[in-house]
């Protein structure tokens, strides 16, 4: 069964919001989002991402707007190991599954839903393709989320990168709720 929500996040660290509207249900999530921030400089973002079965990244679009100018990506997965970038191939990803687009709270679903870490302990490092915003780069990160069990507003799930560490709180359906650093949902 797809469930159809629509949420809101006050993204702290972008010194802006965004909004989701999410697909979910059966292994497959599909969003489109809108964001607009001020830190390192006004910007509006815009993206669609599409999963596989399992919550496997499939396509990433993503378009950011300057006031100097307006740069988009177009990221795609294989299913097989193989990203591209625009077309071009990103070598350095083959154990990803995962993009990660920076100063989003959305892309952190899906690691967390398709290992459980919602339903029990566990600890799952994993390379992704991280997309920084506003420069749209792609760059391989090593990540890990540890289930940290229920706490008051949802599952806990500790998010750690290089030397980057926050303890995320995510709804029943695997969306973040409070993401210390990063954002807060409001809706």
């Amino acid at each position: 069964m797809t469930t159809s929500r629509v949420l809101t996040w006050n993204v702290t660290a972008s010194g802006g919001y965004e909004t989701a509207w999410t697909e979910a249900g059966e292994g497959v999530l599909r969003a489109r989002g809108r964001a607009v921030g001020t830190v390192p400089e006004p910007y509006w973002v815009s993206y669609d991402l599409d999963t596989a079965g399992g919550f496997v990244t499939r396509r990433l679009r993503v378009t950011v707007e300057t006031a100097e100018r307006t740069r988009s990506l177009d990221l795609r997965h294989d299913g097989h190991g193989g990203w591209t970038a625009d077309g071009e191939p990103l070598p350095g990803f083959r154990d990803a599954v995962d993009c990660d687009l920076g100063l989003c709270p959305l892309t952190n679903t899906m690691p967390v839903l398709r290992h459980g870490l919602l339903r029990g302990p566990g600890e799952r490092r994993l390379l992704t393709a991280w997309v920084s915003v506003p420069a749209l780069t792609v760059r391989p990160s090593w990540q890990t989320y540890t289930a940290l069990g229920p706490g008051e507003r949802g599952a806990r799930v500790r998010f750690a990168s290089g030397t980057f560490r926050s303890d995320l709180t995510f709804d029943d359906a695997g969306f973040v709720v409070t993401y210390p650093g990063l954002a807060t949902r409001l809706v």
